[in-house]
This record gives C-alpha cells, structure tokens and sequence, in this order.
C-alpha cells in the first residue's frame, strides 16, 4: 500500500460547508480510504508521491504535480445541490474501479467532500458495497462531513432501495 509522507497528514484542507452540514470542517489534503482508493481535496502545486498511478480530477480548476507515468482524468463536475448527469456519473465511477484494480488511485474534487465523495461511494457500491455502508466509511476515513450534499447523499442512498 501507498505510504504518504507526513506533508500529506499535516496539510489540511478546511472551510466551512454550507451544504446540509452547515459547519466548519478540517480534512487531510488526501485520504486512504481502502485498498488503492485514496480520496481527497486539492490545493494547486502540491506534488503527489511517487506510486500514485491514477488520478480522478472533478475539480480542474487546481490541479495536483504528478509523479512520472501518473494519468490525469479531468472531469469538470459542479457541487451545487443538483445531481451531475448520471450517465457520465456511473461511467467515471466504472473508470475508477478500473484503475483502482491496477494501481493507487486518488479521487478528488476541491475539498474532498461531495464530488469526490459521491464518486467514490458509487465506485464501492459497484463493487458490491451498499450505499449506506460507503458513505459510512467515507464518513470514517476522510470527514463526518464527506457528503453533506443532500442530493449527492439522497442518490447515493436510493441506490440500495433499487432491487
């Protein structure tokens, strides 16, 4: 597994998130969540170490230095309360577990709350996780308030009620 050096503990991305929560929040820059699933926020010009193999962008407007032979996806994806068009949203989350399955993989959006959050929860859940279960170990691994987007959430949860 991925070691993060301790620059990755120590930088935090912190704010206050309006949406559903309402409440201010501080998060490591970057997450493990389980297995090559890393998930996280953003600041513009922080290298990330060698071993990252994939990286999910749905926040172009920063962008992260990558180490040699890294791929960059990047997905202009919005967190304003409305779901992202669900065809494009289920194929990134197909191309996240396919890159998960081959290397360290980092989803991340500007804070690593909501869009990384609804994307990651939907890649475990087409691994076989429920929904609910995901969030929760989002939840666990990055922040309480990994998404406090009631849509993204509400969506997410809908998915276990679908036979």
């Amino acid at each position: 597994m991925l070691e993060l050096n301790a620059d990755f503990q120590s930088y935090h991305i912190e704010g206050f998130a309006r949406e559903g929560a309402g409440a201010f929040f501080s998060a490591p820059l970057i997450s493990h969540v389980e297995g090559n699933l890393w998930q996280g926020g953003c600041i513009d010009g922080v290298e990330l170490p060698e071993g990252v193999k994939y990286v999910v962008s749905l926040y172009p407007w920063g962008q992260y230095i990558l180490p040699e032979g890294c791929h960059r996806d990047e997905i202009e994806m919005y967190d304003m309360g409305e779901l992202p068009d669900l065809k494009q949203l289920h194929e990134i989350a197909e191309k996240v577990n396919e890159y998960r399955a081959k290397g360290t993989t980092l989803v991340h959006c500007q804070a690593g709350l909501n869009r990384s959050g609804l994307v990651a929860a939907l890649a475990l859940h087409k691994t076989g996780m429920k929904a609910a279960d995901a969030i929760a170990l989002l939840r666990e691994k990055r922040s309480p308030l990994v998404l406090c987007n009631r849509a993204f959430h509400d969506y997410l949860l809908s998915l276990d009620e679908t036979p």
